[in-house]
Order: C-alpha cells, then sequence, then structure tokens
C-alpha cells in the first residue's frame, strides 16, 4: 500500500511535470489512479534525472541502482522511490518493463539518432510503451491483444512529442526525427544540428511523423474496450489529449521554433467530456478485427514481458548489461 505523504508527494510532481498525464488521471479509478501516480512520478522522475543532468551516463547508472533496490524491497528513501516499490509489490510488476523504460533513458545518454522510422519506434518503444504496457498490467490485464493496442498508443503518444518537440530538441544538440525521412526531404541530419532552423523540409519530415502517430492512435483504440470499464474513459483522454497536441501543432503548420504546441484547460476539459462519450459508444460497439492485429515487432518484447511475474528473470539482460558497460566507459571517459 502507498503510504499517503508519498502519494501526495507523487501527486504534486506530477501535476508540475506531467499535466496532460494528470488531467488524463482523474477519470481513473482511485484503484488504478494511484499505482499510476507512483509509475508516473518515478518515471518522469527518472527522465528529468537523465534529461536536465550533464552527466547523463552516471544518472542513468543511478537510476539502475534505485531500480534494484526497488525491486529488493529496500526503495530509496524518497517518496517516488517508496511509492514505485510499494506499486511494484502490491501489482508484481514485471522488471523487464521498467527495465526497457531504463534502456531508453540509456540511449539519451548515448546521444542516439535513428537512421529509420523502425528505429524511432524502438526508442519510443521503450520510454513511452514500457509505461503503457506498466499501464494495462496495474488494470490487472495481461492480455496480449490488449497489451500491443496499449503499445500502440504509447508508441503514438511519443511521436508526437517528438513533432511537438523538434525545435527545442535541437536547439539543445537532440535529434529524434529518422534520418531516412530527413535525406527524403533534402535535409543533411548533421548541418541541420549545427543550424537548427524550422523549414517547409523539416514541416514535410514532421507532418510525416505525425501520420504514422495517427496511424497508431487508431490501431489502439480497439484495445481500450479490452480494460476495465471504469478505466476507459482515463485511457481515452490520455489518448485524445496527446492527440491534441498533435492537432496543436498541425495548426502551428509544423513549426516547433516559433511555438510550443499545447492544449489549454477548455480544450482538456472537452477532450475528458468526449473521453467520457467515446467511453459509452465504444462500449456498444462489436469488437474490431484490428484489436488481433500482430504487435509492432519493436515492442513484441513488451508484450512478451508483461505475462511474467516481477522476479522473473530478464531475457534482454546482456543486451542491458551491454548498454550499462557503455554508459560505464563512457563516464570513466568522462572523470
Amino acid at each position: 500500500m502507498i503510504a499517503p505523504d508519498d502519494l501526495a508527494h507523487c501527486k504534486a510532481a506530477i501535476r508540475t511535470g506531467s499535466r496532460s498525464f494528470f488531467a488524463a488521471s482523474h477519470l481513473l479509478p482511485s484503484s488504478v489512479r494511484d499505482p499510476a501516480l507512483a509509475l508516473y512520478a518515478f518515471c518522469r522522475l527518472a527522465d528529468d534525472a537523465v534529461d536536465l543532468n550533464d552527466k547523463k551516463a552516471e544518472a542513468v547508472l543511478s537510476l539502475r541502482d534505485r531500480l534494484d533496490l526497488a525491486y529488493r524491497g529496500t526503495p530509496r528513501n524518497a517518496p517516488a522511490d517508496r511509492a514505485f516499490t510499494a506499486m511494484v509489490e502490491e501489482h508484481d510488476m514485471p522488471r523487464a518493463l521498467p527495465d526497457a523504460l531504463l534502456e531508453g533513458l540509456a540511449w539519451d545518454a548515448m546521444e542516439r539518432q535513428y537512421e529509420t522510422l523502425s528505429d524511432v519506434r524502438a526508442y519510443s518503444a521503450r520510454v513511452a510503451a514500457a509505461v503503457g504496457a506498466m499501464m494495462t498490467v496495474l488494470m490487472g490485464v495481461r492480455d496480449p491483444d490488449a497489451l500491443a493496442r496499449a503499445c500502440d498508443l504509447g508508441v503514438a503518444m511519443q511521436l508526437t512529442n517528438i513533432s511537438r518537440d523538434v525545435g527545442e530538441d535541437a536547439l539543445e544538440g537532440r535529434l529524434y526525427l529518422p534520418h531516412e525521412m530527413m535525406e527524403d526531404e533534402g535535409i543533411d541530419p548533421a548541418a541541420f544540428l549545427a543550424n537548427p532552423h524550422h523549414s517547409p523540409a523539416i514541416a514535410r519530415v514532421t507532418r510525416r511523423l505525425l501520420a504514422e502517430a495517427n496511424r497508431l492512435y487508431l490501431r489502439s483504440e480497439p484495445g481500450v474496450a479490452e480494460l476495465p470499464l471504469a478505466c476507459r474513459p482515463g485511457i481515452y483522454a490520455a489518448r485524445h489529449i496527446y492527440d491534441g497536441i498533435g492537432r496543436a501543432v498541425r495548426r502551428n503548420d509544423y513549426d516547433s521554433f516559433s511555438q510550443r504546441a499545447r492544449t489549454n484547460g477548455r480544450q482538456k476539459l472537452g477532450l475528458l467530456a468526449l473521453s467520457v462519450m467515446r467511453t459509452i459508444t465504444a462500449s456498444m460497439m462489436p469488437r474490431s478485427a484490428v484489436l488481433y492485429a500482430k504487435p509492432l515487432p519493436e515492442v513484441a518484447f513488451l508484450v512478451e514481458a508483461a505475462a511474467r511475474p516481477a522476479d522473473a528473470p530478464n531475457p534482454r539482460i546482456a543486451t542491458l548489461l551491454d548498454v550499462f558497460s557503455q554508459l560505464e566507459a563512457q563516464k570513466r571517459a568522462r572523470a
């Protein structure tokens, strides 16, 4: 059981650090909302620990140690860590799922860039779809089809984030757009990072990435109907709020340099109302064949991982150890 003080700390962290999720969480039942707040607080703070830290390798290695302590049942003496540990124990959360998130953060620390759309989906699988899979486990659902659709939603949301943040990321020396797409539009990725600016070509790349996000939003929807009824409005809300960010990017002509796409409070309220209506109408519809579509190849390992208990060995541990050894080398070189 999550301690009330720890939960209050997580709620405050999410209220300021992840407004879209905080808005959507109001439509979740408390039995799911509370552990979800603990999960998102830990993930949000983990992301910030890497994003806002000059010593990114050290930050990821520290997160690895914190995750080890959580899964031993002896968390670091901090509210987010204690709440995360309680969530893991109460819901038997497979270790491979937060490990996947940690691997994605390690890729950030290594300043990895991505050649193809599949590579970007693989990154999105780790930093976003892994969270979607964990949310599905919190709801007591481990059906492979429902998990595959949850992962579709997670990847779609991350592609939306990438599209919204093209300018901000480039000005900070980060690039998540697929090199192939950029080169198709006549953009040299290295030259773009050396002199980041908006252009019609960058707008076309962003539009293509959002088109993929939209495809995955539509693929994800049949999975929502497989969740407990009380959970569906909150997940529809997350889907519509993030898609609303994508629509804001389109309204801005795909220009993320001169303005940041966002949804305001009134728009969020409208999307929350829409989510309740979607829950009602979707409950009356027959199951869609899309529900049974195979998972994206990049997320298949997450679907398989969700079926395992918390203490099951991670079959991808060798890959993780290789990533951590690269970070250790990066840390030594920096020192």
